[in-house]
């Protein structure tokens, strides 16, 4: 026997499943954007973080030096896979990081406490990211460059 709380719970369940059915009878969640045109999305994205965010364009710089430093010492493949793999997060990360401060600043134009916070905690992210990569950068590279001296 079904109380009065799970029949109320479940009358708004099936509300809920209808709006939701209605809603994306209209829009279709966007289901004709083809696979094509979000990889284009995603470029166009990729492309303006690396033209016009400062942060984007250091850690381009970064890459480029660290990638011809691989290619220079002729590192081993697990080492090419931990160097991409730093690579990706840090760059990852710093997207989210830029995307995220964009939302906040459209969201709240004034100063705010908790729009600090949560910009604070995602320079955080790409910090910490970014002291591992550095850790693991070192290791990698540091025997080798002592090899050279």
């Amino acid at each position: 026997m079904r109380t009065n709380l799970q029949m109320v719970w479940m009358a708004l369940l099936q509300q809920a499943t209808q709006i939701v059915k209605k809603y994306l009878s209209k829009k279709k969640m966007k289901t004709n954007q083809s696979l094509l045109k979000s990889f284009g999305n995603a470029i166009v994205g990729m492309r303006h973080f690396f033209t016009h965010e400062r942060n984007g364009q250091i850690h381009l710089a970064i890459t480029l030096a660290v990638l011809a430093a691989g290619l220079v010492f002729k590192i081993a493949m697990v080492e090419w896979v931990l160097i991409l793999l730093c690579i990706a997060m840090v760059i990852g990360l710093e997207m989210l990081n830029s995307a995220i401060e964009k939302l906040c600043d459209m969201v709240e134009p004034n100063h705010h406490l908790t729009i600090k916070i949560i910009k604070d905690i995602t320079a955080a992210a790409v910090l910490w990211a970014t002291i591992i990569s550095v850790i693991v950068g070192l290791i990698i590279f540091l025997p080798k460059a002592i090899l050279l001296l």
